[in-house]
């Protein structure tokens, strides 16, 4: 249960006055809710920058392009005339050193006479630009009497909003929820606090909203690093508390006698390498221990990652028991499949799949069979997690691309069996710091090398303004036989507005199509599951040559014939994704090619981010790299410098943070593991606070 002392911050934006239904749709979309935002997620949605009204010089010293706040006596009105809607309505207002032209565009009738009457006194602040010689300010942020000036904050928050909802709407719902925050208990140790030099987290909120310095609202200053710390310290509980759940001793271990696994292994047409022969071993160690497995297994595009995770499977199998294997799409689930389905057939395993496309009987039959204990091995999408879904006996779940479920998926998945095994697939290499932060302790095994026979891939940056020369080599290739992907940042013109230059896929489509005819075809992730697969089953059969797509093939497609590969507007992709996409040429005997077309000029970042790809194709240095040029959004493929799941803690700033945050979870875990008494109360506040309380049920567990 929630502590009742949060109520209030729970409560729906609705509930404050001038929120209605439009502003909660806006609110919604901004906050990035599905379901109606609370007091909590507008104080949690923090200023990017200030504006500072202090300056409040006489007109003739005001600087050009700078934000002043004046104050005038208004002089007379210049109304549009009637029939040209477009002029300007101007306002001429004057201080003794100097004049002023105040203008306003279409506004609405009355408005202007209203707020700036003849002969009165009022405050102006905006940013001062010079027109014909005359100072002006167009459409001023600010216009108030004397009593409204006296309440008027010198320095004034400018947050991130959405088309349609006003600043000023967004701070006065601000203001308001700032009023209900309750006066909540400190969980910050006394010793942290005072090494850190936090403030406490009320003082925090309302000096990051109502900044007294300009300083105030810096992520690096110390009231936001307070609530960084605060989301951090409730993350790193949460992960604490679960891997002490999960490191609770099991009985009856999971590893069987070695007889599937040594015929899956006759069955590749490969040797293991070096690194997956270390990694399985350290599995089947796991499985031995009286404490359950938690392996977070890493490996580049093709280093073999699906195999180790069929001889995991494989372990338990021989012990009797089921595995289930979740991935985050379905084009990722049916690879996986497609990959084990020959092994399994070999050693005699039962496969099955389950995703959002198998319904009705087939998917009763699946369930049933799962049940009856017929099928070794579940491949599905979070399809799995689904309350009809039963086990007979699952020992071993294995969550590919890690980052993209939350940890409640991955104990909805657990919570199917007796104390059930976890590996966890992550084809990012991530680097070791951000490992603790989103796994907290968990055991990490890296795939590093590339099974025998991959051809390197030759990496060139071309300027745009070369596309035709692209084209016509394209052409060159496809005439030879070959098998071209041609990957574009955007599906459609919807998603384009704002973006200038980027291209998109449907546009690209129709303009190779009228070139090359129907042998372009076209995926997305707009499109149904089955229509997806019926293109990408076309290009694998060399029934179309050309594919175009989004960033959609970035995981699990595997066509090993496919040997070229363009990128458009290369440099508004994240080294990661450049490397993720790259990896779908190269998986065959032949030699590869990858053309990053770019957009000039180019941004030293951007610059930075091609010389990297073109260097390299060790995914490891990549992650490295990454993170050095643009903290760890990236490497987990989220776009922006924050850190995945965390709104407020950003990894370029708060890194230092994380260490500190894990450390003061573990004291927690030892002196208090129940989260009892006093600071224990907090410490629940904290993680309901920041939404980390899927842990919490497990204090109660044994």
């Amino acid at each position: 249960m929630r502590p009742a002392l949060l109520n209030p911050l729970f409560a729906q934006v609705t509930s404050l006055s001038g929120i209605g239904p439009k502003q909660e749709k806006l609110l919604r979309y901004l906050l990035g809710r599905d379901d109606t935002p609370r007091l909590v997620d507008l104080l949690l949605h923090l200023p990017t920058s200030v504006i500072d009204r202090r300056a409040q010089p006489k007109i003739r010293d005001a600087v050009p392009g700078t934000v002043v706040t004046l104050k005038v006596t208004i002089d007379r009105h210049r109304p549009a005339p009637p029939r040209n809607r477009r002029a300007p309505f101007l306002v001429y207002a004057s201080d003794e050193t100097g004049d002023l032209v105040l203008t306003y565009f279409r506004n609405p009738p009355g408005m202007v006479e209203k707020l700036l009457p003849v002969g009165a006194t009022r405050y102006v602040s905006g940013t001062l630009q010079m027109y014909d010689g005359t100072p002006q300010i167009v459409h001023p942020d600010r216009v108030v009497d004397e009593a409204g000036f006296a309440k008027l904050s010198g320095i004034d928050p400018v947050y991130p909003l959405t088309e349609g909802l006003a600043l000023g709407a967004l701070k006065r719902a601000i203001a308001l929820a700032l009023q209900k925050l309750p006066d909540l208990p400190e969980w910050i140790s006394a010793e942290v606090m005072r090494r850190c030099g936090f403030p406490t987290m009320a003082e925090a909120l309302h000096r990051v909203h109502q900044p007294l310095e300009l300083t105030d609202v810096l992520p690096d200053g110390p009231f936001w690093s307070r609530l960084a710390f605060d989301e951090l310290l409730a993350g790193q509980l949460a992960l604490a508390l679960i891997r002490a759940q999960l490191r609770r001793p099991a009985g009856n271990r999971h590893d069987g006698d070695g007889h599937l696994r040594k015929r899956v292994i006759d069955a590749l047409p490969y040797a293991l390498t070096m690194s997956q022969r270390q990694a399985l071993a350290a599995i089947a160690e796991d499985l031995r221990q009286p404490v359950r497995m938690l392996r977070l297994l890493q490996g580049d595009v093709g280093s073999g990652k699906t195999v180790v995770a069929l001889l995991a499977a494989a372990a338990v199998i021989e012990a009797g028991k089921q595995a289930a294997l979740m991935a985050p799409t379905e084009i990722l689930a049916r690879q996986h499949v497609k990959t084990i389905a020959p092994l399994a057939e070999a050693a005699g395993l039962r496969v099955a799949i389950l995703t959002g496309r198998e319904k009705g009987r087939e998917r009763r039959d699946i369930l049933a069979q799962l049940e009856q204990g017929e099928i070794d091995l579940l491949v599905g999408t979070h399809a799995l997690i689904q309350d009809d879904v039963a086990f007979k006996a699952l020992a071993l779940a294995i969550v590919d691309e890690q980052h993209r479920f939350g940890v409640r998926e991955r104990l909805a998945l657990t919570g199917k069996g007796e104390a059930v095994d976890v590996l966890v697939l992550s084809a990012t290499p991530i680097p070791r710091t951000l490992v603790l932060t989103y796994f907290g302790d968990m055991d990490v095994s890296e795939l590093r090398e590339k099974p025998a026979g991959r051809q390197p891939i030759d990496t060139r940056a071309v300027p745009a303004s070369r596309l035709s020369e692209v084209m016509d080599a394209v052409g060159r290739a496809l005439s030879a036989g070959a098998l071209v992907y041609w990957i574009c940042p955007l599906v459609d013109e919807s998603e384009a507005e704002g973006t200038g230059h980027l291209t998109n896929a449907t546009e690209r489509f129709e303009s190779l199509q009228k070139r090359f005819g129907d042998r372009v075809g076209l995926v997305h992730g707009q499109m149904k599951g089955a229509e997806k697969d019926r293109v990408m089953a076309q290009f694998a059969a060399h029934e179309i040559g050309l594919l175009v797509a989004t960033t959609v093939v970035e995981v699990g497609v595997d066509v090993p014939a496919a040997t070229i590969m363009v990128i458009e507007n290369a440099e508004r992709f994240g080294l990661a994704q450049l490397h993720q996409l790259r990896g779908r040429i190269g998986r065959g005997s032949e030699a590869s090619t990858c053309l990053l077309l770019y957009h000039e000029p180019l941004g030293e970042m951007s610059k930075a981010r091609l010389k990297v790809i073109r260097e390299t194709t060790d995914g490891f240095r990549i992650a490295e790299e990454d993170l050095k040029l643009r903290g760890e959004g990236d490497v987990l493929g989220v776009r922006q410098s924050g850190l995945p799941g965390y709104r407020i803690a950003r990894s370029d700033v708060h890194a230092q943070l994380i260490a500190q945050a894990r450390d003061e979870a573990l004291h927690i875990m030892k002196e208090n593991p129940k989260l009892g008494g006093p600071r224990g109360a907090a410490l629940r506040c904290l993680l309901y606070l920041y939404e980390r309380d899927e842990a919490i049920p497990f204090l109660s567990a044994g």
